[in-house]
């Protein structure tokens, strides 16, 4: 069965469902907005964590991304994922709030990754991975970190991390191909994988 075609279903299910809470919100219903929120808190703080880097800035930094998601929620078009309409929103947020010279340190949320029913040793061997990637990605220089990061962690496609990063999106292929590269070369480096 090829892959693609569950990723895509729910990217279609969650493109219903958030449009349909945003048409609620705008219609004046409070909870479908809480509801939003629910979904959305823990990538949101994820990523305010990767800036950040404590919790009580990264508490006070949802807060204001979801306030001022709130307050312009209107200008949702549709066009994208509610998802990546608001991430975008708290990537300006962040970068504007450390005036773009914070070191971006990966720590994404595992349980924002789906885990599709592993067994316990699947999940620990899932984790130990995610760790290794983490402490090779800090390693990285800053210009390939974040794409790296939408793209893994955060299950974005070229198109979205584009929209999020306004990069050019060959520009964000190509970092993340050039990153992927060094990522590997970094992993054989510390010799938790063979060369193959």
């Amino acid at each position: 069965m090829n892959r693609q075609r569950p990723k895509a279903l729910e990217r279609e299910a969650a493109y219903k469902r958030d449009s349909k809470l945003v048409r609620e919100v705008l219609s004046g219903d409070a909870s479908a907005f809480a509801e939003l929120m629910s979904l959305y808190k823990k990538r949101v703080e994820s990523l305010g964590m990767s800036f950040f880097k404590n919790a009580a800035d990264t508490e006070d930094f949802a807060q204001d991304v979801f306030l001022k998601a709130y307050t312009k929620l209107d200008t949702f078009r549709g066009d994208s994922l509610f998802s990546t309409w608001l991430t975008r929103m708290a990537y300006n947020i962040a970068i504007n709030a450390v005036n773009r010279r914070a070191e971006y340190v990966s720590i994404a949320d595992e349980s924002l990754l789906p885990d599709n029913g592993l067994t316990p040793e699947e999940k620990e061997l899932k984790s130990l991975t995610m760790e290794t990637v983490r402490e090779c990605l800090k390693e990285l220089p800053e210009k390939y970190k974040i794409v790296l990061d939408l793209y893994f962690f955060y299950d974005n496609s070229y198109a979205e991390i584009s929209e999020i990063t306004s990069l050019p999106e060959n520009t964000v292929k190509s970092h993340i191909f050039r990153a992927k590269n060094l990522l590997r070369e970094k992993i054989i480096a510390k010799g938790l994988v063979d060369n193959e």
